[in-house]
């Protein structure tokens, strides 16, 4: 088996067997195509000649030309998740990659925003003007709801069951989930769609995405981002935030009202709650962080003023 017919294998098994994003799909085969070249570059080299030697020396090299230890990270999972497949499929009968270990990474708590952070950039939007009512329900489904923002463009008008106040989600690798959602939210919403959304062209195929663009199609996930950046901006928030920041900030305020780790996690979509469990250490170094900055005499037996 050559990288070729062993890649368009992988591609394959990915997109059918794990069902995985079209983005998560690129990315894994993008790692295995820089392998690929790595070694075929000195070598007539095919995927079970590889030796753990030359996968050393790769990732070698990729440190480098200066690619960070995250990515370094991402790349040795997705070249182990590639032998993985070969061996299922009798190409190889081991990974050399399977002693490799990839490199330490820092712990980095995610930015969180304040609950007036978030009120503020809604502030800022102009209920008058064309998509006005669509981005601030934009802002108030990504906080309200913990999404992504992938789960939030997919998001259709059938999800929706207001009586009940929840929204069906659909996750990673299609896995389902319940979100509640909170009655003003749904009044948020159905505010865009009994105004904005009924002046849209709607395009065919699209009549049941609930977040359209002003041509009537679904909106991008770069949109989103779009909008998100100057909403901040407008607001004078200089965090590097992302539409993920309202996940997070979704996550962070649940944990710090007491809401169950098990809950937070079936929310979030979270496989495992070790995932989940960042939050509970984002919670004591958020709160010591604001002390520590807020509260100048934080330590010298200062009142604790909860918010």
């Amino acid at each position: 088996m050559d990288w070729k017919s062993a890649i368009k294998g992988f591609e394959a098994y990915l997109m059918l067997e794990r069902s995985m994003s079209k983005n998560s799909i690129k990315a894994y085969i993008a790692d295995v195509e820089k392998l690929a070249s790595y070694v075929s570059a000195s070598t007539e080299s095919r995927p079970d000649s590889l030796t753990k030697k030359e996968a050393d020396q790769f990732l070698g090299f990729l440190h480098e030309v200066g690619i960070g230890a995250r990515s370094q990270a991402r790349i040795l999972s997705g070249l182990k998740a590639f032998y993985k497949y070969l061996i299922l499929e009798n190409a190889v009968t081991k990974s050399p990659l399977e002693l490799i270990e990839g490199p330490k990474l820092a712990k980095k708590l995610p930015i969180v925003l304040h609950q007036e952070e978030i009120d503020a950039m809604i502030a800022t939007i102009d209920l008058s003007q064309p998509q006005g009512h669509r981005n601030k329900a934009i802002i108030e489904v990504l906080y309200a709801c913990g999404l992504r923002v992938t789960e939030l463009v997919n998001l259709k008008l059938s999800n929706f069951y207001d009586e009940l106040g929840y929204v069906q989600v659909i996750g990673k690798n299609n896995k389902e989930r319940v979100v509640p959602i909170a009655d003003y939210s749904i009044k948020v919403v159905r505010q865009y769609t009994d105004n904005d959304r009924k002046q849209l062209d709607i395009k065919e195929g699209y009549s049941d995405f609930v977040f359209l663009n002003r041509r009537g199609k679904s909106i991008s996930r770069v949109m989103v981002f779009n909008i998100v950046k100057q909403l901040a901006r407008d607001a004078g928030i200089d965090k590097n935030i992302s539409p993920h920041t309202f996940r997070h900030s979704f996550a962070t305020h649940l944990v710090e009202g007491g809401a169950d780790l098990r809950a937070v996690q079936q929310m979030l979509g979270h496989e495992s709650i070790l995932t989940t469990e960042l939050y509970t250490h984002l919670d004591t170094d958020y709160l010591r962080y604001t002390l520590e900055n807020f509260l100048p005499s934080f330590g010298n037996n200062s009142p604790v003023v909860s918010h």
